[in-house]
């Protein structure tokens, strides 16, 4: 599930970018979520289920909603005006990072530890080291493109752990993703109005459609479902390390569908992700106990 979440989700900075071509930024993302969250209400329907009823589980879709899309979402969307696609999916990358800082002060059974920040700063290393020679400079717009990418993982790290919760309220996966995206979707669509005026925009081409459709069903609705399941059973840290292999699937999606040639660098820190990801069983961990001295 992991590597298909990262399937997905690598394959939307590819179709926000075709996307841009046609819609500003907040009507990309309004369009995303209305379309998901329109996806997965009709999927409820159809499954017998139904969304939860009461003030808590409501109050929790629009925390997620904020944290999970609606912020997130704006800040890289907008990003990717200034900065290219690739840049911002491995910025998107530190969001590992912040959840162990995020999960150590706000939980109780995640607390950061020596296997986690080992894994954290192997993959931190092995996405730098895809990033080569693209490393963040340049004037001051792309400068705050990058940050808000960088602001965007960090309300992802933030939404994993606020996420825990539906767990608790009995909430599924198919009805905290169907929710969320209901409440994002409200939250976005005034915004969009607006800012972007949608109503006098140009009529997109059916290239740009298809991106769009692609986001907001595959890249969104589906990737929410397994989202929420992963959340649910491997926890907010390990969840977050899918952004390690985001441009990993980013750059195989580039080499398998636009023909494009893998660099040295890029299968280095392919490398490292993976030695990253496998030392996530606690290997680094026995490695020290075992090299270490005994005790007097």
């Amino acid at each position: 599930m992991l590597a298909a979440l990262s399937l997905l989700w690598g394959g939307s900075f590819f179709f926000v970018a075709v996307a841009l071509r046609g819609f500003p930024p907040y009507t990309l993302v309004a369009l995303r979520v209305g379309l998901a969250a329109g996806c997965l209400l009709l999927v409820l329907r159809l499954s017998g289920l139904k969304l939860p009823r009461g003030r808590w589980p409501w109050l929790a879709f629009v925390g997620m909603g904020l944290l999970n899309n609606a912020i997130p979402f704006s800040l890289i969307v907008w990003g990717q005006t200034q900065i290219a696609s690739g840049l911002a999916a491995v910025l998107n990358a530190t969001s590992p990072l912040a959840t162990v800082l995020v999960a150590h002060l706000c939980t109780r059974d995640e607390r950061m530890s020596l296997n986690r920040i080992a894994v954290v700063l192997i993959g931190l290393l092995g996405v730098s080291v895809m990033l080569g020679r693209a490393a963040p400079t340049g004037p001051m717009g792309s400068m705050l493109a990058q940050l808000a990418c960088l602001g965007a993982a960090l309300s992802y790290a933030c939404a994993s752990v606020f996420g825990r919760r539906f767990a608790r309220l009995g909430i599924a996966p198919l009805q905290g993703a169907a929710g969320q995206l209901l409440a994002s979707s409200a939250l976005l669509l005034p915004i969009a109005l607006l800012v972007d005026r949608p109503w006098g925009l140009a009529m997109p081409g059916p290239q740009v459609w298809a991106a769009v459709a692609a986001l907001a069903l595959l890249s969104t609705a589906l990737a929410y479902v397994l989202y929420f399941r992963l959340l649910r059973t491997a926890g907010a840290v390990n969840l977050q390390l899918v952004t390690f292999l985001i441009p990993v699937s980013a750059i195989l999606l580039g080499v398998l569908v636009l023909g494009e040639r893998l660099a040295a660098n890029q299968l280095a820190g392919m490398a490292l992700i993976a030695a990253g990801l496998v030392a996530i069983d606690g290997w680094v961990t026995r490695l020290v106990r075992v090299s270490a001295p005994p005790r007097a």
